[in-house]
């Protein structure tokens, strides 16, 4: 009752308040308002939630109190009564930078500010290096014995180094310290004798020592350096980490200055030891660094036997801290190791050393200037509730090390600091003082000087809350006014508390409104007191919940235009906009002209439109006059000029004259044509005159704003007709006439002889003419759509005959003889493109326009050979390419014939030769057996073309085809001239010979252009957001006029229309056009076949000096259904320790990444919290991080497992496959794995040779096309290689490509793959440097069909059906399904078709029951991935016709196998994980043999999930279902659970169990307790349980006293045949006596004993192993009471030397891997009861040739002889066949490769042939069915599986079995074998069950 009283005063109260301020206002973005979060909240806490909030204390108020200033404003609140808060930020201290003062220096040096929640601030800052400040340099040298030349040389070096350092600086100091490795095995050799001198004439062995402290005495430094001599250690990797850290930290005894550059030259050939890296575990030392100072009087490091190495990021915290920049000068061998280690650091660099260190001066002056050039800038002690950022000059966010300051000079940056609003999920002002206050030291990492930044975080409080009014008036005495807000007293509730808790409260007529029939109108629940709580708060507002957000007025589809909000019913615009939908900005932006006017004076601006008045001319937006619609100009003002002028033309009447826009000004004389803007003239028709005018631009500051249009008076007639002539005219026609009769007569017999004698009259001759029909044409650069302008050329005259007219076109003639251009002779030798055009003799198809087409490709073909054949004799040539196919339009009667476009490389100087050899050809009508129409050609080179067109009997005009060499450096004006040389075929004169061609190059103030020429939307999205771009040029405002325009898709059906004009202030550089997409019809979306719908949109019209770029038109394609976004986590599991300050979690997002999208996550069994939260993707964005802060929540920070999970994705999304990941936190730090990759070297090349391309960037297109873009890089690249290869592969197997172009398209890609690809440009001196190597998978396609079907028929009636995963699954597969179908002798279907979907991809097997006896049945199979469904696998059987049992065991050779490199191969050399630094020798990570599952009389699950326990329960049941579950745990790893499920029939059920069960089981696992390695590291060993009777008593256990096996093995390599063997002490209630070692080879031999006496050692070392052997070792321990069972591992160490010979490595020396990996996976195949087949994959990695294989049989269980065999062969399938076999006994198989390098790791399998004893299982016998299946799995893997098993039949014993499997997996299981086989026999009453089920 309490608490519905509780619930009653504050319900109406906070639902009356949940009406208003439910109200949204960000209008221009779509980011939740941070506000609104506490609305509900004090005034305090309102001004403390976010910069922009503000609250309205006044009394009347209705609004929502709380939100953004303009908000409450919106809602009535008085600008005079909004409460806000102000920061502030004042620099207190600014002492300008004095260039005379040799040091650092950093202005301002103080600053204090204050910041709101969500406020950013900026600072400037100048900070100034010295050309040649204070210098501390200390040298850090390996002194291991390798580095004795090196040594050697530093000492002959000595005068040379401190010359380098007074040319470095005036001021310096120099020191020189040395290290090793710590004095403990097994980094040292601890024997006596080594100890005290390692290596002849050597110091013994040491940590670290500082030997010389930095001085200014150089001949000191030499004179004590000549003192050293080198030390030695054991393993390769050094302990110079603990060297580098004394160093930093040990200031005063190092003797670092303040006020001066400290650099650290860290000099080795050797890699490194770091925190964690599993060496000291062997040496026993465990304890952290203390990063301490711990130095004694002689230099050396004390501690180093006592404490780990620090780790990666205690490094560069420290050396960060004490300003000390690192120089890594190191050897090729561990070069790239140190590559990867800089990165880490904010300024280092790293320095190629020569073997004995000749170059270290060089190395080290090098790298001062680089470090010089590069300036990083820290934020030091920086509060949590702050983030820095740091910005160029220009306001870009520059990374760490980018700035470039010039030792010297000033340097400017900016510091943006900005305040959190939220920091570990609560709001910032309730952080602790520490974490909202500071100094944050802002400097350079090289400087001690700092601007010293003292922020705070403002958390602003209300006057008002100190003076609440009790018992207020306006809450009517029932409660208190504070801040305008009423708080009642108990008993009262409603906003003004006047309504009383009593039933009278529970009237709804208080929730009607005037004219409201149903309580808050039917929206929303009427609580006490009338307060109507909206159903829906953001939709539905108001008292009685009357308005809907969604019902103000909309404009192009958007509500309230996207520009305002809709309140209480009608639009609240925002600032700027206005109308009833905001559709009308309030200023005249967009009605602006290009000359600044609004509508050119000739409208008005009405709602950003300008509103022009009536007129039949087309007019622009902004009502100027639209010629450009009317071909220009001069034609579209034609008409009204000449109806004004001279009341002619088509306007002559006066009411269609008096329409014209403009009025006409007739003068005496025009201005020059230069002068105008444009200047016209034309002939009138009536009276055969020329009149001109010119059209000038209206004047800035003229009255009238228009267009001027001058008008000569006088027109330009012809003279009088001269009709005294027509007589002698008469005469001479006929006397022609006569002549010509003459010439006919003569030549009668000949044609061309009658066009000759043509030619010889002047009179004929000079009747037909050609000429250029214009004398120039003037473009403008960014309006040409071609690279080629077909220029028309007339004849006139008699149209009869033909001419053939060649031509020329010259480049650039407007420039001087002088001008340099001119003056520069191109290389006559170099290799130049000639592109060649010919009409060929055949008539041009649609099929020759799409160059993919078959038609083009055979017609390109033929051109080919027979081009090439006839260039062949040009010197240099090469084969033409490029070859496409066109028509030209003006070609007379030739217009339909196909003209082939071709280019010929070949030398500059053989042009001349190219043209006449091209001119001959043609004109005999043949190249080579090409046919070609004579008269028709051109050759071009980049700056001269020649050619001829062809003037048909009857053709008057034809166009020449003028390329117009348009390049990026040509001139702002150049001209081009194209000249009719001569007519080698016809009677025509040239005429008009020469036509110029003007281009003009414009210089705009920006640039318009769409990002992507084509876009996809979804429908489903709604809005597709175009977005247009500007490239600023020149500062200032600029406009563009956008227009959508149907293609296939239609407005007002599929979307709705836009246009308009965009403005651009003079720094914005893009604005999106959002067009709405409309849903399908019923009728469209009914069709099955639907045409792809596309729109395009086009940019037009630039004003104010801005010009179009590169797209003025994109395509938008509405896609019905995209592809899914798929999200998911990175990695599996994710490792931190309680130290990490942050848990960062990333998330990837594949496919369609080019929408937005959204997902949600949350935590699970968390101990502290439970946080959830939206993840958004912008578009483009592939990956996001999930933060967490630990220290954000109550509670001490403990070792815990956090489990995170993807869930609701947005509607284009989808989870992937890790929709989970595991978050362990453990104790202490936690050590990052270093990757270490080969970074290419991207430094100059030598000899001229070309730099790598950068920025190379692979996008997947498609399941089999990559396509590739780079940038060019420096240099001029003749052309391209793209070099690409599957991923695993070599990189010497990769295909190459040649492109001429910085982009590629990859195609016949295999689908669903990984591949790497690299890219070098080349040119005449050789290939280039190579990028780095980038990835990429190719898109999913549809699987394959499934493998081969097997069957094993059990019965007449009951078959086992099984098939093997497609060879091509072209992604993951999801699913499979089974179809099976009666069917007669004909395959027609007799009966129902059945189908079976089984969800689990790994469960390829159905058993099938209760089949038709004698029926045949058809089966087919089909796979299913992301993409679809594959094509089916079928086949037929009866299963009357079969045997009882099949001869041939169905294991399917490729169940589930990951690829040929299977996780149970084992290479013996141990590594940590791919993901850490690789050293060649030494000690490794162990590997760790499992513990046993049987311990305590319980399954003791450990040897799954390190640390965890587990139970197994095991029940049954007498009822008719049992139920069999299985429960494993672990800490942080996986989470299985197992449930079978049998159901049948009551009596026989009842028998089956009666009848008791009995099962074996035989499970391989692996023994390394999950730990994540390599490929081929992981060795396997057998557990073998025995499970009898109706389950024995699972609480047995050893007899008291034995000790228990020791829980576990680690083995680490100290060299190619030693290997030290440690163990953990087991359990035992007695004292231990001892323990024994026993190992022997694993293929057999003899069994070596060590006996360990003394119970407190746990390790040994075994000395004198073979090489490139596995070896099986056995630990057991001792007790009074006896000896307890074996711990068992296996191990192998590869060497690729024989270590007898005398190039056996020394210990700590590289040895490598050289043997051959595994075979592939083992196929058998039961060929008699007592033989069979074995076949094997040749191995993936042969490392060499394979000379032969061993193949070992034995029986798995004991007994009978080894059995070995020899095969000879390097097939890539080989197969054995072994005899003798016995039946029903498992053996285990083996087999390695051989090669020279010796034999590499063994392939087992286990197999079993069954005997035909065993009948077929009659239906009424009973059964059991025993399942158990056993996954092992990484820890960074997280399994959820639910496996059950349902027979189908319930009333019949022999029911049908179907297993369905659901399962989510996170993380990457890689290699995964599993193979099965099913034993069954009836014993009397009881089935006997045998399952070996083996898996690694």
């Amino acid at each position: 009752m309490q608490l519905r009283k509780e619930m009653g005063r504050w319900t109406p109260r906070l639902s009356a308040e949940l009406g208003l301020l439910a109200v949204l206002l960000t209008c221009c973005c779509a980011q939740e308002n941070p506000c609104f979060a506490v609305r509900a909240g004090t005034c305090s806490e309102c001004l403390q939630a976010w910069k922009d909030c503000a609250y309205c204390p006044e009394e009347s108020f209705k609004g929502p109190r709380c939100d953004l200033y303009e908000n409450i404003i919106a809602h009535g609140c008085s600008a005079a009564a909004a409460l806000t808060a102000k920061s502030s930020m004042m620099i207190e201290r600014k002492q300008p930078i004095n260039m005379r003062l040799k040091q650092s220096q950093v202005s301002p040096q103080q600053v204090s500010m204050s910041l709101l929640p969500g406020e950013e601030k900026e600072v400037d800052v100048e900070v100034f290096a010295p050309t040649k400040g204070p210098l501390d340099l200390y040298i850090l040298m390996d002194f291991s014995n390798s580095m004795v030349d090196d040594l050697n040389n530093l000492k002959r070096m000595g005068t040379q180094l401190a010359s380098l350092v007074k040319d470095l600086s005036d001021d310096y100091t120099i020191g020189f310290g040395k290290f090793v490795d710590k004095v403990v095995e097994p980094q040292t050799d601890m024997r006596p004798s080594k100890l005290k001198e390692p290596w002849p004439n050597s110091d013994p062995p040491f940590s670290f020592q500082n030997v010389i402290k930095l001085t200014s005495d150089a001949a000191f430094f030499d004179s004590e350096l000549q003192k050293e001599k080198i030390s030695g250690n054991l393993d390769a990797p050094e302990g110079g980490f603990d060297a580098i850290l004394q160093a930093a930290v040990c200031g005063d005894k190092i003797g670092w200055r303040d006020n001066s550059t400290h650099l650290l030259v860290f000099s080795t050939e050797s890699s490194f030891h770091y925190e964690g890296d599993g060496v000291n575990v062997l040496s026993g030392i465990l304890a952290r660094n203390d990063e301490g100072c711990h130095l004694d009087a002689a230099g050396k490091y004390t501690k180093d036997t006592q404490q780990d190495y620090p780790s990666i990021p205690t490094l560069v915290r420290l050396l960060g801290k004490h300003n000390i920049i690192p120089i890594f000068a190191v050897t090729d061998h561990s070069y790239t190791y140190y590559e990867k280690l800089r990165e880490y650091f904010p300024i280092a660099e790293i320095g190629r050393l020569q073997e004995d260190s000749s170059n270290i001066l060089t190395l080290m002056r090098v790298a001062f200037e680089s470090i010089r050039r590069k300036m990083s800038i820290r934020a030091e002690d920086k509060p949590k509730a702050f983030v820095t950022n740091f910005l160029d000059t220009s306001g870009r966010v520059v990374e760490h090390g980018a700035f470039d300051f010039k030792p010297g000079a000033i340097g400017n940056f900016k510091m943006r600091l900005s305040a959190q609003q939220m920091v570990g999920g609560k709001p910032v002002c309730q952080l602790e003082p520490l974490g909202k206050k500071g100094s944050i030291r802002v400097k350079p990492t090289t400087f001690n000087a700092a601007a010293n930044v003292d922020a705070t975080i403002l958390c602003p409080s209300c006057e008002c809350e100190k003076s609440a009014i009790p018992a207020a008036a306006k809450c009517h005495g029932h409660g208190d006014l504070v801040c305008g807000r009423c708080q009642c007293y108990d008993g009262w509730l409603s906003t003004f508390c006047n309504c009383s808790e009593s039933s009278a409260a529970q009237d709804t007529s208080r929730c009607l409104g005037p004219d409201m029939k149903d309580p808050c109108s039917g929206r929303g629940d009427c609580l006490e007191c009338g307060t109507c709580v909206c159903y829906n708060p953001d939709q539905f507002e108001g008292e009685y919940c009357q308005y809907d957000k969604t019902d103000c007025q909309r404009y192009g589809g958007f509500l309230c235009n996207d520009r305002g909000s809709c309140i209480r019913g009608r639009c609240a615009c925002n600032e700027g906009w206005a109308g009833n939908a905001c559709e009308c900005p309030n200023s005249n932006a967009t009605c602006l002209d290009s000359k600044g006017g609004v509508c050119n004076g000739r409208g008005e601006c009405v709602c950003g439109r300008c509103k022009c008045p009536e007129s039949d001319m087309s007019m622009t937006s902004t009502c100027a006059p639209n010629f450009e619609a009317q071909l220009g100009v001069c034609e579209g003002t034609r008409s009204c000029v000449q109806c004004q002028a001279w009341k002619t033309g088509e306007k002559k009447d006066k009411t269609q004259c008096d329409k014209c826009p403009f009025k006409i000004v007739l003068v005496d004389e025009l201005k020059e044509e230069k002068d105008v803007a444009h200047s016209c003239s034309f002939r009138d028709e009536e009276d055969d005159c020329t009149y001109r005018y010119n059209v000038e631009d209206w004047k800035p500051d003229s009255k009238v704003k228009e267009l001027q249009f001058q008008v000569l008076k006088k027109k330009d007639c012809p003279p009088a007709s001269l009709l005294w002539l027509l007589p002698l005219l008469l005469f001479l026609l006929l006397l022609l006439a006569l002549l010509l009769l003459c010439c006919w007569k003569y030549c009668a017999c000949c044609k061309t002889c009658f066009q000759s004698c043509l030619a010889l009259l002047p009179c004929c001759k000079g009747g037909r003419m050609v000429g250029f029909k214009e004398d120039e044409y003037m473009f403008r650069q960014s309006l040409l759509t071609s690279d080629h302008l077909d220029t028309p050329m007339v004849r006139t005259g008699p149209p009869k005959g033909t001419d053939v007219v060649r031509w020329k076109v010259t480049d650039n003639v407007h420039r001087s003889p002088t001008h340099p251009q001119v003056l520069m002779k191109p290389n006559p030798k170099e290799i130049i493109p000639f592109p060649i055009s010919l009409r060929l003799n055949r008539l041009f198809s649609e099929n020759l326009s799409r160059p993919d087409s078959r038609d083009a490709e055979q017609l390109r073909k033929e051109v080919a050979d027979n081009l090439n054949e006839v260039y062949k004799q040009i010197p240099g040539a090469q084969k033409v390419q490029k070859t496409l196919f066109r028509k030209q339009k003006n070609a007379g009667k030739r217009q339909d014939f196909a003209i082939m476009d071709t280019v010929l490389s070949a030398p500059r100087s053989s042009y001349p030769d190219i043209v006449k050899l091209t001119q001959k050809n043609v004109q005999s009508g043949n190249l080579h057996d090409l046919k070609v129409v004579p008269g028709y050609y051109t050759v071009a080179t980049d700056r001269e073309a020649a050619g001829a067109i062809e003037f048909q009997e009857g053709v008057g005009s034809v166009d020449v085809h003028v390329p117009l060499f348009v390049k990026d450096e040509d001139d702002d004006k150049k001209q081009l001239q194209v000249e009719a040389t001569d007519v080698p075929l016809g009677i025509a004169e040239i005429g008009k010979r020469f036509v110029n061609i003007t281009i003009i190059k414009e210089h705009a103030t920006g640039v318009f252009s769409f990002l992507q020429p084509a876009y996809t939307y979804s429908r489903g999205d709604g809005v597709a957001h175009i977005p247009i771009s500007k490239e600023i040029i020149e500062e200032g405002s600029s406009q563009v006029t956008y227009r959508t325009r149907d293609i296939t898709a239609k407005d007002k059906k599929d979307y709705v229309a836009m246009e308009g004009d965009l403005t651009f202030g003079p720094e914005e550089t893009q604005k999106i056009v959002p067009v709405r997409l409309l849903e399908l019809s019923e009728k469209d979306g009914l069709l099955a076949d639907k045409q792809v719908r596309q729109f395009a949109i086009d940019l037009s019209n630039p004003r104010q000096g801005a010009k179009l770029g590169r797209y003025p038109r994109t395509t938008v394609t509405i896609a019905d259904e995209p592809d899914p976004s798929v999200m998911m986590f990175k990695k599996g599991s994710q490792n931190f320790s309680t130290t990490d300050p942050t848990y960062t979690i990333p998330v990837v997002r594949t496919r369609n990444q080019d929408i937005p999208a959204t997902v949600k996550w949350r935590t699970k069994k968390a101990q502290r919290f439970e946080l959830s939260d939206l993840l958004k993707f912008s578009p483009g964005e592939t990956e996001k991080n999930i933060v967490i802060d630990p220290r954000a929540h109550p509670g001490p920070i403990q070792p815990e497992t956090i489990q995170l999970e993807l869930f609701d994705p947005s509607v284009n999304a989808t989870v992937g496959e890790r929709k989970t990941t595991l978050v362990n936190v453990a104790d202490g730090p936690h050590y990052k794995p270093l990757e270490m990759e080969q970074v290419q070297n991207k430094s100059a090349v030598k000899g001229g040779r070309l730099f790598s391309p950068t920025n190379l960037k692979a996008k997947a297109t498609g399941p089999r096309n990559i396509r590739l873009n780079w940038d060019a890089g420096s240099g001029n690249p003749a052309g391209y290689k793209v070099k690409y290869w599957i991923y695993g592969d070599p990189e010497k197997d990769a295909q190459v490509l040649d492109v001429k172009s910085p982009q590629a398209e990859l195609t016949d890609l295999y689908p669903y793959c990984d591949y790497e690809m690299r890219v070098c440009s080349y040119n005449a001196l050789g290939d280039g440097s190579d990028t780095d190597i980038v990835t990429c998978q190719t898109l999913e396609d549809a699987p394959g069909e499934p493998g081969r079907l097997a069957f094993n028929v059990i019965s007449p009636t009951v078959t086992q059906v099984s098939w093997g995963e497609p060879a091509e699954t072209n992604g993951n597969i999801t699913a499979y399904e089974v179809i099976y179908t009666p069917i007669d002798d004909d395959l027609k279907a007799v009966g129902a078709a059945k189908k079976v979907k089984i969800d689990n991809p790994k469960k390829r097997m159905l058993l099938i029951e209760n089949l038709q006896r004698a029926q045949t049945y058809q089966y087919k199979v089909r796979a299913m991935n992301s993409i679809g469904w594959g094509p089916f696998k079928d086949a037929s059987i009866n299963l009357a016709s079969q045997p009882t049992r099949p001869m041939s065991i169905p294991i399917i050779p490729d169940v589930p196998i990951v690829d040929a490199e299977a996780g149970d191969e084992y290479d013996g050399y141990l590594m940590y994980s791919n993901e850490v630094l690789r050293t060649p020798t030494g000690s490794k990570t162990p590997s760790v043999s499992g513990d046993d599952y049987t311990s305590n009389g319980k399954w003791d699950q450990n040897f799954l999930f390190p640390g965890g326990s587990a139970t197994r329960n095991l029940s049954s049941s007498s009822s008719p279902m049992s139920t069999v579950g299985s429960n494993y745990r672990g800490a942080g790893g996986s989470f299985t659970e197992t449930n079978t499920t049998y159901m049948s029939g009551g009596s026989q059920r009842t028998d089956m169990i009666r009848g008791g069960m009995h099962s074996s089981e035989v499970i391989m696992r692996k023994r390394s307790e999950n730990r994540s390695y390599m490929d081929e590291n992981i060795r396997d060993s057998i557990v073998m349980g025995d499970v009898s009777g109706n389950f024995p008593d699972l609480n047995a256990r050893l007899s008291p006293g034995i000790p228990d096996t020791p829980s576990r093995l680690v083995f680490s390599a100290l060299g190619p045949t030693a290997l030290k063997v440690s163990w953990q002490e087991p359990r035992c209630d007695r004292d231990l006596q001892g323990y024994c070692v026993l190992y022997q080879l694993l293929n057999g031999g003899k069994m070596n004993t060590v006996n360990v006496t003394n119970p407190a050692e746990n390790s040994v070392i075994i000395q004198d192993l073979l090489p490139n052997q596995s070896y099986l070792f056995k630990v057991k321990a001792k007790s009074q009471e006896g000896w307890g069972p074996e711990r068992e591992g296996v191990i192998t160490i590869e060497s690729a030397v024989d270590p007898k010979s005398p190039l056996s490595p020394m210990p700590g020396s590289p040895f490598t891997l050289s043997t051959p990996s595994a075979p592939g996976p083992l196929v058998f195949t039961a060929l008699s009861p007592d033989s069979l087949q074995l076949s094997w994959e040749k191995p993936r990695k042969p490392n060499g040739d394979i000379l032969g294989y061993v193949v070992t049989c034995e029986q798995l269980h004991g007994g009978g002889d080894v059995r070995s065999f020899e095969v000879n062969g390097d097939t890539a399938e080989t197969s054995l066949t072994v005899p003798n076999l016995t039946e029903n006994i498992p053996y285990k198989f083996k087999v390695q490769a051989r090669t020279t390098q010796g034999f590499g790791p063994e392939r087992e399998g286990i197999i079993t042939i069954e005997s035909q004893d065993g009948s077929s299982l009659s239906q009424y016998n009973s059964q059991s069915m025993s399942s158990r299946e056993v996954f092992q799995m990484p820890t960074e893997v997280s399994t959820r599986m639910n496996v059950s098993h349902t027979m189908m039949d319930p009333y019949f014993s022999d029911g049908a079995m179907m297993t369905t499997q659901h399962m989510e997996t996170s993380g990457m299981v890689t290699r995964q074998v599993t193979k099965e086989v099913v034993q069954r026999s009836v014993m009397g009453g009881t089935t006997v069950t045998k399952k070996m089920f083996y898996e690694s």
